[in-house]
């Protein structure tokens, strides 16, 4: 369990006031995934080990797959990865444009010491370990070739990405960047960098400088992973992990931007084991990956991935990783550990208070609120405990065991998930209709007729 700082406390509770997965810290509270977490250790043991592996995510709302997903991610920065965390949107992420998937990874690309936009630290990192190698074979870094030295030990790694596939643009990208900066043209190498990472907003006079024209496409976009992915390892990173949260929202897509988007990530299962150092982690729905307007309509890819199921048991080393609901137990489990996690001067009167039958009372009424469907709850479940305790923490006479009763009539529709407002109507969580098309369109994309490959 890590170390919490007062600002992580700070950010923890923060974040589930606002109904919101916390970025870290969220390891001291996570609780029924042992089976799930550990699956996960597995597979990044296999990509440090050089396996390049993909692996998905299954579950319903509110059973915490974004909370899982980072759970593992911060795991992956633990054992010395690289990470990025990638929410696929049907406005921004055309999910079967590998440039747009390409840009949101670089976008998000972190480590434990740079949270996100690392590709540059990273860089330095990687050129501060072929200078320190350099010293210790005996060069003199004073020597007026030192930095010659280093540029041909740079291009020799760069000569041996694996398969040559690394694109020549991409190679002379990396070499200007660091000739710019030993130059000490740093805004201009920054501008490089920005391009590397997918920006097609770089002037064309630092294009020039690389001898490049136009912008990382579609096509080449996963060649510059590959070569981003040989920089990272040779910085010092065991590996990479790319999360690619709530891929169910592919499902809202028109029919043809869908059985794209289906294929890409066909087409990335299908190549993950060559690349050797990369987990990609993708969450959805079970009707993401069930249903035929989903995985299920793609036979390559559902074949390639398919869930197996023997009663209630489902082996956790297969293509998909299954998340079970929440039930009461776990609820209360959480609540009594970020009990002890709450930052308050007022220890004694918050245990006392906000008591282990208080607790009790609470999970039966938010899941009464919720039809009894206590697998959603888990989200106003928080936000209304972490109020209590607030309201503890913040008022001397305030007892939520006289005072309070959870009444989800009182919440705003901005403060309810749709999957909340359907319970709290009494209706069916999952419908088809949610995700049919345009009534204009065909539905002859759900044949899913697998797309040429850009691989």
């Amino acid at each position: 369990m890590s170390t919490l700082t007062h600002r992580d406390l700070n950010h923890i509770f923060e974040s589930l006031r606002n109904g919101l997965v916390p970025e870290r810290g969220i390891d001291t509270f996570a609780v029924g995934i042992e089976k799930q977490r550990g699956e996960l250790h597995r597979q990044l043991d296999l990509a440090k080990d050089g396996e390049g592996t993909i692996k998905f995510l299954r579950g319903g709302y509110g059973c915490g797959k974004t909370f899982m997903a980072r759970l593992a991610l911060l795991d992956a920065q633990e054992r010395n990865f690289a990470t990025s965390f990638v929410v696929v949107s049907d406005n921004d992420l055309r999910f079967h444009r590998f440039d747009d998937v390409y840009r949101r990874v670089m976008t998000d690309l972190g480590t434990v010491t740079c949270p996100r936009g690392a590709l540059g630290d990273i860089l330095d990192r990687w050129i501060g370990r072929i200078e320190d190698a350099l010293i210790a074979g005996g060069a003199d870094e004073e020597s007026p070739d030192f930095d010659n030295l280093v540029r041909r030990r740079l291009d020799e790694d760069l000569a041996s990405i694996p398969g040559g596939q690394a694109p020549q643009d991409f190679v002379r990208v990396i070499q200007t960047i660091f000739d710019l900066k030993q130059q000490g043209e740093l805004a201009e190498a920054g501008a490089l960098i920005s391009w590397l990472c997918g920006s097609e907003n770089v002037a064309a006079s630092a294009k020039k400088a690389a001898g490049i024209k136009g912008d990382i496409g579609s096509r080449e976009a996963l060649d510059y992973l590959r070569g981003v992915l040989a920089i990272v390892k040779a910085a010092g990173y065991k590996g990479l992990l790319i999360v690619v949260d709530e891929a169910e929202t592919i499902l809202r897509m028109r029919s043809d931007s869908r059985g794209k988007s289906l294929n890409g990530i066909r087409q990335i299962a299908d190549a993950a084991s060559s690349y050797p150092g990369l987990l990609w982690l993708f969450t959805g729905t079970p009707d993401f990956f069930d249903s035929r307007h989903g995985v299920a309509g793609l036979a390559p890819l559902h074949d390639r991935i398919r869930f197996l199921k023997q009663g209630r048991l489902a082996s956790p080393r297969q293509a998909q990783l299954e998340l079970l609901p929440f039930d009461a137990e776990r609820l209360r489990t959480v609540a009594l550990r970020l009990r002890e996690l709450f930052p308050s001067g007022q220890r004694g009167r918050i245990d006392s208070r906000v008591s282990n039958e208080f607790i009790d009372r609470l999970v039966d009424e938010v899941t009464a609120g919720f039809k009894g469907d206590v697998g959603v709850v888990p989200r106003q479940f928080l936000r209304e405990f972490i109020n209590q305790m607030d309201l503890v923490d913040d008022h001397d006479e305030y007892d939520p065991m006289t005072e309070y009763g959870f009444d989800p009539g009182q919440l705003s529709p901005d403060q309810l998930n749709p999957q909340e407002q359907l319970l709290v109507r009494g209706e069916p969580l999952y419908s088809t209709s949610e995700y049919s098309t345009n009534e204009e369109e065909t539905d002859e994309a759900d044949g899913l007729v697998p797309q040429e490959d850009v691989w």
